[in-house]
């Protein structure tokens, strides 16, 4: 094992849009001169911030979880002035109530959308006509964007390069303890060649679902994470459902959203899409257990689903799906809430763990963030 030549400021872990925007802020907003991002993949933005629906939430996902609702509808404003080039915004979002099994109805939907200040209108005739009426109550035209995550990679590798922040691809972080005069050392193992140590001040763990796999200061400071092999249908939307982003809520429904990305959609079953779940544990490895799993498409499945409440689906033609580790807080299934995990390390000063479930969560961490530096 070889030392690194140079001490950082801090060492990112996790080369996703949280940890991209975290290492530009520790460099532009920060003064940090040196800061190390390290990627296991070969292209930062690659896992999950590839393989997800692509939303750029602005509340109506959340009408159990007002907190969470109100954060996008604060945030959505921020990340479309700020990420124009990637924010998709040339088509119609819809959201539909079904009568049976949601857990609101229409009317509380909207009443929902006007508490927390979201644009929500009943659609017309047209759009209405798309659904199966016997089993969709009301249907909505509300102001809800994509993303498009290639863009936003062009963006992180543009501007980590001019902000002089060292990236490290192909690598992976095994293991951050305790150095000398209380430096923190983090192990490094690259694809190629020999295993190094690097020494900083501060680590910042934003490996999504690798985040309690990493760190080994205790079971006490490890987060609750549930983790879900799931998987996100790439298909051709028929010409009626083209230029449409379409949510039936709430309960055990489905979203068909616009995927930049690739120019297609993602047809997404809250039934079908997770295949797999367990509590998320010490020595079980969630890349691990993603490599080893069959990745046999429940898209048929999904479809026919689907196709019931929006007859038009059925003349979809199904790409490929996407398959990846998607990990939640445990304590908000029940809600659905999504807020952002910030959690301090006791026995290692200067670390933090960072898990948020929505892009937009950035702004929150990068609040936290200015309150604990």
């Amino acid at each position: 094992m070889s030392a690194a030549d140079e001490r950082q400021d801090a060492v990112v872990i996790g080369g996703g849009f949280y940890g991209a925007a975290i290492a530009l802020y520790l460099a532009r907003r920060r003064g940090f001169r040196r800061t190390l991002l390290v990627e296991r993949e070969a292209a930062l933005l690659s896992r999950a911030s590839y393989n997800n629906q692509a939303r750029v939430h602005n509340g109506y996902h959340y009408p159990r979880c007002l907190t969470t609702a109100y954060r996008s509808r604060i945030n959505l404003p921020r990340f479309v002035q700020d990420w124009p080039q990637a924010v998709k915004r040339d088509f119609t979002a819809l959201y539909a109530v079904a009568r049976r099994n949601s857990r609101v109805t229409a009317r509380q939907f909207e009443r929902f959308c006007r508490e927390i200040g979201a644009p929500i209108e009943p659609a017309g005739p047209e759009l209405r006509g798309l659904f199966e009426p016997q089993l969709i109550e009301a249907v909505f035209r509300v102001e809800e964007y994509a993303f498009d995550s290639t863009a936003l990679a062009a963006w992180a590798g543009r501007e980590l390069e001019a902000s002089a922040v060292q990236v490290r691809l192909g690598t992976r972080a095994t293991a951050v303890s305790r150095g000398p005069r209380n430096v923190l050392r983090v192990a490094l193992r690259p694809e190629r060649g020999d295993e190094e140590r690097v020494d900083c001040r501060y680590v910042f763990n934003c490996t999504y679902s690798g985040l309690n796999q990493l760190l080994t200061d205790g079971p006490d400071h490890h987060a609750g994470l549930k983790q879900e092999i799931a998987e996100m249908a790439l298909i051709e939307a028929p010409p009626a459902l083209a230029g449409l982003g379409i949510t039936v809520m709430d309960g055990p429904f489905f979203s068909l959203m616009p995927f930049p990305a690739r120019n297609l959609h993602s047809l997404s079953h809250v039934r079908y899409t997770p295949h797999l779940h367990w509590e998320d544990a010490a020595g079980i490895d969630p890349y691990r257990k993603l490599e080893g799993y069959p990745r046999t498409s429940r898209f048929d499945r999904m479809l026919r689903d689907v196709g019931r409440y929006l007859p038009a689906v059925l003349d979809a033609t199904y790409v490929e799906s996407l398959f990846e580790v998607k990990t939640v807080l445990q304590k908000n299934e029940g809600d659905d809430g999504r807020p952002i995990l910030f959690e301090r390390h006791p026995g290692l000063p200067g670390c933090f763990s960072i898990l948020g479930g929505k892009i937009d969560n950035i702004y929150d961490v990068l609040e936290r963030l200015e309150d604990a530096l």
